[in-house]
Protein backbone atom coordinates (compact mmCIF):
# COMPACT_ATOMS: atom_id res chain seq x y z
CA UNK A 1 0.00 0.00 0.00
CA UNK A 2 1.44 3.55 -0.96
CA UNK A 3 2.42 5.64 1.88
CA UNK A 4 0.23 8.32 3.07
CA UNK A 5 2.67 11.87 4.04
CA UNK A 6 1.27 15.00 2.95
CA UNK A 7 -0.77 15.32 0.12
CA UNK A 8 -0.44 18.56 -2.17
CA UNK A 9 -3.68 18.32 -4.53
CA UNK A 10 -6.19 19.72 -6.53
CA UNK A 11 -10.03 19.34 -5.23
CA UNK A 12 -12.91 18.29 -6.60
CA UNK A 13 -16.27 19.19 -4.98
CA UNK A 14 -19.00 16.56 -5.52
CA UNK A 15 -22.10 18.42 -3.29
CA UNK A 16 -24.55 15.57 -2.61
CA UNK A 17 -25.37 13.84 0.93
CA UNK A 18 -25.72 10.30 0.97
CA UNK A 19 -23.76 8.95 -2.04
CA UNK A 20 -23.94 5.35 -2.09
CA UNK A 21 -21.45 2.53 -2.63
CA UNK A 22 -23.85 1.70 -6.06
CA UNK A 23 -22.98 5.32 -7.22
CA UNK A 24 -19.42 4.82 -6.30
CA UNK A 25 -19.32 1.67 -8.78
CA UNK A 26 -22.27 0.13 -9.92
CA UNK A 27 -23.00 -3.36 -9.25
CA UNK A 28 -22.20 -5.07 -12.49
CA UNK A 29 -18.58 -4.46 -12.24
CA UNK A 30 -17.82 -6.22 -9.08
CA UNK A 31 -16.93 -9.14 -10.88
CA UNK A 32 -13.32 -8.50 -10.32
CA UNK A 33 -11.47 -8.54 -7.54
CA UNK A 34 -8.20 -7.40 -8.87
CA UNK A 35 -8.32 -3.92 -7.08
CA UNK A 36 -7.15 -2.06 -9.77
CA UNK A 37 -9.15 -0.65 -13.51
CA UNK A 38 -11.92 0.42 -12.02
CA UNK A 39 -11.14 4.17 -11.86
CA UNK A 40 -13.30 4.72 -15.35
CA UNK A 41 -15.93 3.12 -13.94
CA UNK A 42 -16.32 5.15 -10.87
CA UNK A 43 -19.89 7.17 -10.94
CA UNK A 44 -20.34 5.27 -13.91
CA UNK A 45 -24.22 6.31 -13.88
CA UNK A 46 -23.21 9.59 -13.17
CA UNK A 47 -20.33 10.29 -15.43
CA UNK A 48 -22.25 8.51 -18.93
CA UNK A 49 -25.27 9.05 -20.70
CA UNK A 50 -25.34 5.27 -21.25
CA UNK A 51 -25.67 2.00 -20.01
CA UNK A 52 -22.22 1.13 -18.48
CA UNK A 53 -20.56 -2.69 -18.80
CA UNK A 54 -18.01 -4.56 -18.09
CA UNK A 55 -15.42 -4.54 -20.68
CA UNK A 56 -16.46 -1.54 -22.71
CA UNK A 57 -14.33 0.71 -24.25
CA UNK A 58 -14.83 3.68 -22.33
CA UNK A 59 -13.08 6.44 -24.39
CA UNK A 60 -15.91 6.21 -27.02
CA UNK A 61 -18.78 6.44 -24.46
CA UNK A 62 -20.97 9.67 -24.42
CA UNK A 63 -19.96 11.46 -21.16
CA UNK A 64 -22.53 13.88 -18.88
CA UNK A 65 -21.23 17.37 -19.28
CA UNK A 66 -23.47 18.45 -16.17
CA UNK A 67 -21.38 15.98 -14.19
CA UNK A 68 -18.98 17.76 -11.85
CA UNK A 69 -16.53 15.67 -11.97
CA UNK A 70 -16.29 15.55 -16.57
CA UNK A 71 -15.39 19.33 -15.59
CA UNK A 72 -12.17 20.32 -17.57
CA UNK A 73 -11.34 22.37 -14.27
CA UNK A 74 -11.33 19.20 -11.81
CA UNK A 75 -9.40 16.81 -14.29
CA UNK A 76 -6.56 15.20 -11.72
CA UNK A 77 -8.11 16.15 -8.49
CA UNK A 78 -6.94 13.86 -6.03
CA UNK A 79 -9.16 15.60 -2.92
CA UNK A 80 -12.83 14.95 -3.08
CA UNK A 81 -15.15 16.82 -0.93
CA UNK A 82 -18.43 15.11 0.00
CA UNK A 83 -21.71 15.77 2.07
CA UNK A 84 -22.77 13.31 5.17
CA UNK A 85 -23.15 9.59 4.98
CA UNK A 86 -20.84 9.40 1.92
CA UNK A 87 -20.38 5.13 1.03
CA UNK A 88 -23.58 4.39 2.25
CA UNK A 89 -25.04 1.32 1.22
CA UNK A 90 -23.54 -1.95 0.12
CA UNK A 91 -20.17 -2.90 2.14
CA UNK A 92 -18.24 -3.47 -1.22
CA UNK A 93 -14.62 -2.55 -0.73
CA UNK A 94 -14.79 -2.09 -4.64
CA UNK A 95 -16.07 1.36 -4.23
CA UNK A 96 -12.21 2.53 -1.98
CA UNK A 97 -10.55 0.77 -5.06
CA UNK A 98 -12.49 3.29 -7.58
CA UNK A 99 -11.86 6.33 -6.15
CA UNK A 100 -8.22 5.59 -5.51
CA UNK A 101 -7.64 4.34 -9.03
CA UNK A 102 -9.90 7.50 -10.48
CA UNK A 103 -6.73 9.71 -8.74
CA UNK A 104 -8.23 10.54 -5.38
CA UNK A 105 -5.88 10.08 -2.50
CA UNK A 106 -8.05 11.84 0.34
CA UNK A 107 -11.92 12.90 0.68
CA UNK A 108 -13.23 15.46 3.16
CA UNK A 109 -16.89 15.05 4.10
CA UNK A 110 -19.02 15.82 7.22
CA UNK A 111 -19.56 12.16 7.61
CA UNK A 112 -19.27 8.76 6.62
CA UNK A 113 -21.05 5.21 6.66
CA UNK A 114 -18.69 3.03 8.84
CA UNK A 115 -17.84 0.08 6.72
CA UNK A 116 -16.24 2.00 3.77
CA UNK A 117 -14.70 4.73 6.21
CA UNK A 118 -12.95 1.41 7.68
CA UNK A 119 -12.03 -0.05 4.02
CA UNK A 120 -10.35 3.55 3.24
CA UNK A 121 -7.94 3.35 5.60
CA UNK A 122 -6.95 -0.49 4.54
CA UNK A 123 -6.80 0.97 1.16
CA UNK A 124 -4.19 3.80 1.24
CA UNK A 125 -7.19 6.38 1.07
CA UNK A 126 -7.63 8.93 3.60
CA UNK A 127 -11.23 9.74 4.98
CA UNK A 128 -11.19 12.77 6.99
CA UNK A 129 -14.88 13.83 8.82
CA UNK A 130 -15.25 17.98 9.21
CA UNK A 131 -17.67 20.27 10.44
CA UNK A 132 -20.21 21.34 8.68
CA UNK A 133 -18.96 24.77 8.26
CA UNK A 134 -15.46 24.21 7.44
CA UNK A 135 -16.98 22.27 4.51
CA UNK A 136 -19.50 24.65 3.50
CA UNK A 137 -16.24 27.55 3.63
CA UNK A 138 -14.26 24.33 1.14
CA UNK A 139 -17.25 24.01 -0.88
CA UNK A 140 -17.56 27.63 -1.53
CA UNK A 141 -13.94 27.97 -2.02
CA UNK A 142 -13.30 25.15 -4.65
CA UNK A 143 -16.68 26.39 -6.50
CA UNK A 144 -15.36 29.60 -7.15
CA UNK A 145 -11.48 29.62 -7.48
CA UNK A 146 -10.30 27.55 -10.06
CA UNK A 147 -7.53 25.15 -9.74
CA UNK A 148 -8.06 25.27 -5.82
CA UNK A 149 -5.81 23.22 -3.80
CA UNK A 150 -5.39 22.04 -0.52
CA UNK A 151 -2.50 20.47 1.75
CA UNK A 152 -3.19 17.74 3.78
CA UNK A 153 -0.63 16.93 6.18
CA UNK A 154 -1.68 13.37 8.14
CA UNK A 155 1.39 13.69 10.52
CA UNK A 156 0.54 16.83 11.69
CA UNK A 157 -3.34 15.95 11.44
CA UNK A 158 -3.99 19.17 10.07
CA UNK A 159 -5.58 20.53 6.10
CA UNK A 160 -4.07 24.22 5.09
CA UNK A 161 -5.93 26.23 2.85
CA UNK A 162 -4.04 28.60 0.46
CA UNK A 163 -4.79 31.41 2.78
CA UNK A 164 -2.66 29.63 5.28
CA UNK A 165 -5.92 28.53 7.81
CA UNK A 166 -5.49 25.40 9.15
CA UNK A 167 -8.15 23.15 9.66
CA UNK A 168 -7.08 19.90 11.99
CA UNK A 169 -8.95 16.76 12.15
CA UNK A 170 -9.18 13.13 14.09
CA UNK A 171 -7.98 9.96 13.21
CA UNK A 172 -7.24 6.87 15.07
CA UNK A 173 -3.53 6.53 15.88
CA UNK A 174 -3.49 3.00 14.51
CA UNK A 175 -5.11 3.81 11.36
CA UNK A 176 -2.52 6.89 10.98
CA UNK A 177 0.54 4.77 11.29
CA UNK A 178 -0.86 2.73 8.97
CA UNK A 179 -0.82 4.81 6.29
CA UNK A 180 1.63 6.85 7.29
CA UNK A 181 3.73 3.13 6.92
CA UNK A 182 1.89 1.74 4.22
CA UNK A 183 0.63 -1.02 5.99
CA UNK A 184 -2.12 -2.97 4.26
CA UNK A 185 -3.50 -6.06 6.71
CA UNK A 186 -0.78 -8.18 4.43
CA UNK A 187 1.70 -5.41 5.46
CA UNK A 188 1.21 -5.29 9.29
CA UNK A 189 1.42 -9.34 9.35
CA UNK A 190 4.51 -9.46 6.89
CA UNK A 191 6.31 -7.41 9.49
CA UNK A 192 5.63 -10.45 11.83
CA UNK A 193 7.40 -12.44 9.10
CA UNK A 194 10.27 -14.00 10.89
CA UNK A 195 8.53 -15.24 13.92
CA UNK A 196 5.85 -16.62 11.26
CA UNK A 197 8.49 -18.60 9.85
CA UNK A 198 10.04 -20.01 13.14
CA UNK A 199 6.53 -21.24 14.39
CA UNK A 200 6.14 -22.99 11.12
CA UNK A 201 9.55 -25.02 11.71
CA UNK A 202 9.12 -25.18 15.06
CA UNK A 203 5.32 -27.10 14.20
CA UNK A 204 6.94 -28.94 11.07
CA UNK A 205 9.27 -30.50 13.92
CA UNK A 206 7.39 -31.25 16.40
CA UNK A 207 4.21 -32.11 14.38
CA UNK A 208 4.99 -33.86 11.62
CA UNK A 209 2.21 -35.59 10.61
CA UNK A 210 0.88 -33.01 9.68
CA UNK A 211 3.00 -32.56 6.74
CA UNK A 212 3.38 -35.48 5.39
Amino acid sequence: MEKFIKLDGLVAPLDRANVDTDAIIPKQFLKSIKRSGFGPNAFDEWRYMDQGEPGQDNSKRPKNPNFVLNQARYQGASILLARSNFGCGSSREHAPWALQDFGFRAILAESFADIFYNNCFKNGLLPIVLPKVEMDALFGLTEHSPGYRLTVDLAAQRIVRPDGHAIPFDVDPFRKECLLNGWDDIGLTLRHAEKIREFEARRRAEQPWLFS
